[in-house]
């Protein structure tokens, strides 16, 4: 038996086996949750195992049930969060900060993997990298974990999908947070190329300018400068960084960072390049916030302005943070989140 034949028959024994009557007499205290729409691939097969518990690790389809994404529910609560993480190709790791603040705070939250990052499926499809395409994906996500009435977090990149999800699905949500993301790529990179001058010496703005110049971002000189010098005073500024930044970091899919983003956060070469939504913030009637920082890569007076234009948002900046003001500004940054969750 190969190992493909044998994933698909342990399967569906553990389907006729694993009834919740078995479940029970395994456990007295068991207590199946209602079923949730959408458990199964293309073909009909089962995504999850049924009738165990999977420390709170759920496979949704997405794309038509072609591929799959990676979620995690971690607490419960009545206020229910599903997080945005940024990029465009990172995952969720670096979100882990939310398991210190959420939980004790009786919030309900979901890690979700976006297709092509962390855990979820990887497929190598240049097509399927689109803002369009992902803000399907987070709606298909909803109703696979049978979200309703629910609070959309997005970071970063996150922020961008948040935006546009809400545009489309406004209907399904409770509340709205926007961290660390501008209204447009515009105002974005206004604001990195201020950063660049000024935290970066004469003789190194010089070399990075030639290096951009030349369009030679893979030069070991150009990360270097971004590593070493940028990105530990805009990025994060804690010193090391956490390990889950890293980590992060690490695995992120730079297929998919460089046909929306571009080489680096200094660049928008890619197909994000012309995103705006300045215009269209006052549709989004959801209760908001926008969170932002002194010394993050967006500008935090566009944090400010962003929630003037949504008729119920609220907008708080992170006095000591950067672009990861959940790490290296932890304090201020949970007071303003979890008030906002309270209220919500």
């Amino acid at each position: 038996m190969n190992r493909r034949t044998f994933v698909s028959s342990t399967a569906a024994v553990a389907a006729l086996c694993l009834s919740t009557s078995a479940a029970v007499a395994l456990d007295p205290t068991f207590s199946p949750a209602a079923p949730l729409p959408e458990t199964v691939s293309a073909t009909g097969e089962p995504l999850n195992p049924p009738g165990i518990r999977t420390a709170g690790i759920r496979m949704v389809p997405v794309f038509g049930g072609k591929y799959k994404v990676w979620t995690k529910k971690v607490g419960s609560g009545s206020v229910k969060v599903l997080l945005l993480h940024g990029g465009p190709g990172a995952s969720h790791e670096y979100l882990e900060v939310m398991e210190s603040f959420l939980p004790a705070a009786d919030i309900e939250y979901y890690y979700y993997d976006q297709l092509g990052c962390g855990n979820s499926d990887q497929p190598d499809d240049p097509s399927l990298w689109t803002l369009a395409r992902y803000t399907q994906e987070v709606e298909e996500v909803r109703r696979g974990l049978g979200l309703e009435n629910f609070v959309l977090y997005g970071h970063s990149w996150g922020g961008i999908l948040a935006i546009e999800y809400a545009l489309n699905y406004q209907q399904h949500l409770r509340g709205l947070i926007i961290s660390d993301m501008t209204a447009g790529t515009h105002s974005y990179l206004k604001r990195t190329a201020a950063l660049k001058q000024n935290l970066l010496s004469p003789e190194k703005f010089a070399q990075l300018n030639a290096l951009e110049a030349k369009q030679d971002y893979d030069n070991p000189a150009y990360e270097k400068i971004m590593m070493e010098d940028l990105y530990p005073q805009m990025i994060c500024r804690t010193h090391p960084w956490p390990e889950p930044l890293t980590r992060a970091f690490r695995h992120l899919n730079d297929k998919i960072y460089n046909q929306m983003q571009g080489k680096s956060e200094f660049l928008v070469t890619g197909n994000l390049k012309d995103w705006e939504r300045w215009d269209r913030l006052h549709e989004i009637k959801t209760k908001a916030l926008t969170i932002g920082a002194r010394y993050d890569e967006m500008d935090p007076e566009d944090m400010k302005k962003m929630a003037t234009l949504m008729p119920n948002a609220t907008s708080a900046i992170c006095p000591n943070g950067s672009h990861m003001c959940f790490w290296d500004d932890q304090d201020i940054y949970f007071r303003h989140l979890l008030g906002f969750l309270r209220a919500v």
